[in-house]
């Protein structure tokens, strides 16, 4: 669908350990060392869904089709930065054409691995980068500025309209406010200032807090003062130990779950960075069910039947005529399409229907 999330943060702090385990190859180059990352690493990942193995025991498809997450592994960013620092703009650009911030912040200790800053300090660390985010966005809407006035100059109404709300954002950001909390987010001139340039601190921040083996099962101090800075900003942190989750890529689910269980914690990192990740896109998954695939397609949220129907085929939408729905619950419980037929489980829903999360649905369409 062409939403990414980007993972950002200083040299060296663990993105590209956690980029090789979220795609599960090797296909980004992890190093001790700044800037072992020069081009954005982007890969396909699917969305872990038990509901599709839940599915298939029942309908024992051919083969399984996960929902997928486009995520892009960005070079480590340094103080500086949008001045052209380190590997300077080309990143922050980058950045830009993501829709959410996987911000991996280092919350352990050892002496064997490099900080560009010479110690741990997770809020400095993240004050770094999220100041060079914000820099970024006041140059950009400064040039903005300039040609809005140009424009309005001509009595172009549009642009004196967006000139006010560009001055006004300007204002708001130049206090060191992240453009998100602009309370004129909403506006109509926010929206085509924002549409163009992207804005890096309008997106949607997690932080990744990456720790060692011991901070899996409690926090330490790292961890605790990074999820009070994410609280103060209604922000979430999600905790993983990039080098487990590397070393559980080539596991079998069991040998997976077992680790875990050693570790004290009942769900990957990873898992729990791609579920947030997918949920804060705004993104949701119905399903299709029969005996070739059994497959999970992904919508945003509030998607109407014939908008979810033109996922699988464009046709599907210009000749919609109704759609077949089973909720996943009932269709487990009834033991599939017929079972929940014969329960009046299945519904016939039209035009208007909004696709909840979990549909099992077949289309009814006419070309």
């Amino acid at each position: 669908m062409g939403l990414g999330i980007g993972l950002v943060g200083l040299p060296n702090v663990g993105k590209s350990t956690t980029f090789n385990a979220l795609t599960k190859a090797q296909n980004a180059e992890s190093a001790n060392y700044p800037f072992c990352t020069i081009e954005p690493n982007k890969a396909v990942v699917p969305v872990p869904d038990k509901r599709l193995d839940e599915l298939s025991k029942i309908v024992n498809p051919e083969r399984i089709q996960h929902s997928t997450l486009d995520f892009v592994d960005i070079a480590g960013l340094v103080k500086g930065a949008s001045k052209g620092e380190g590997l300077g703009n080309k990143f922050l650009g980058n950045i830009r054409e993501t829709e959410v911030i996987l911000h991996i912040v280092r919350c352990f200790e050892d002496p064997n691995v490099v900080h560009t800053e010479g110690s741990i300090d997770p809020i400095r660390d993240v004050e770094i980068i999220e100041q060079e985010l914000l820099f970024a966005d006041i140059d950009a809407v400064l040039k903005r500025i300039d040609m809005l006035k140009k424009k309005a100059k001509g009595n172009d109404k549009d642009a004196k309209m967006q000139l006010e709300v560009a001055e006004a954002l300007l204002a708001h950001i130049e206090e060191g406010n992240p453009v998100s909390t602009f309370e004129g987010i909403e506006s109509d001139g926010f929206k085509a200032i924002n549409k163009d340039l992207r804005l890096l601190t309008s997106k949607e921040i997690i932080y990744g807090a990456n720790v060692d083996e011991d901070g899996l099962s409690e926090d330490n101090e790292f961890v605790q003062q990074l999820k009070t800075y994410a609280d103060e900003r209604n922000r979430e942190v999600i905790k993983l130990c990039a080098k487990v989750e590397e070393e559980m890529v080539d596991f079998e689910d069991e040998e997976r779950e077992e680790m875990l269980t050693d570790l004290g914690v009942t769900e990957s990192g990873l898992e729990q960075i791609i579920h947030k990740g997918f949920d804060k896109l705004g993104l949701q998954s119905y399903f299709t069910a029969g005996v070739k695939e059994v497959r999970a397609w992904t919508i945003r949220k509030g998607t109407t039947a014939p908008k979810a129907a033109a996922v699988i085929h464009n046709d599907f939408e210009k000749g919609f005529i109704r759609a077949e729905v089973i909720s996943y619950e009932d269709f487990i419980q009834y033991g599939g399409e017929q079972g929940a037929k014969e329960a009046g489980k299945n519904r016939l829903e039209g035009k208007e229907y909004i696709v909840q999360d979990g549909d099992v649905m077949h289309f009814r369409f006419n070309v």
